[in-house]
């Protein structure tokens, strides 16, 4: 199973513990980790399914690449760590 993990700026904002979830792709896994909370869901994912653009996803510490259909795989045991992006000066 996969691990997934929030930053602590999202764990501030609404509860979202790590969690193991199964799923072969990053849709699969979120869908696991949204189950409990679908306010998680409406702030990592846009209306159309899609990774928000302040929301980065690294699956073993590589950025995911389809930031679309979310079909980059997550292999078993893989760390998915979730946090927003940082911008400013």
């Amino acid at each position: 199973m996969a691990k997934v993990h929030f930053t602590e700026n999202l764990q501030r904002h609404l509860a979202c513990p790590p969690q193991e979830v199964e799923g072969g792709t990053l849709r699969a896994v979120l869908n696991q980790a949204f189950s409990a909370s679908e306010k998680l869901r409406g702030y990592i994912l846009d209306e159309q399914g899609r990774l928000r653009q302040h929301i980065v996803v690294f699956i073993d510490g590589e950025a995911c690449q389809d930031r679309v259909e979310l079909s980059d795989a997550v292999p078993e045991d893989s760390q998915v760590h979730v946090m927003q992006a940082l911008s400013g000066g």
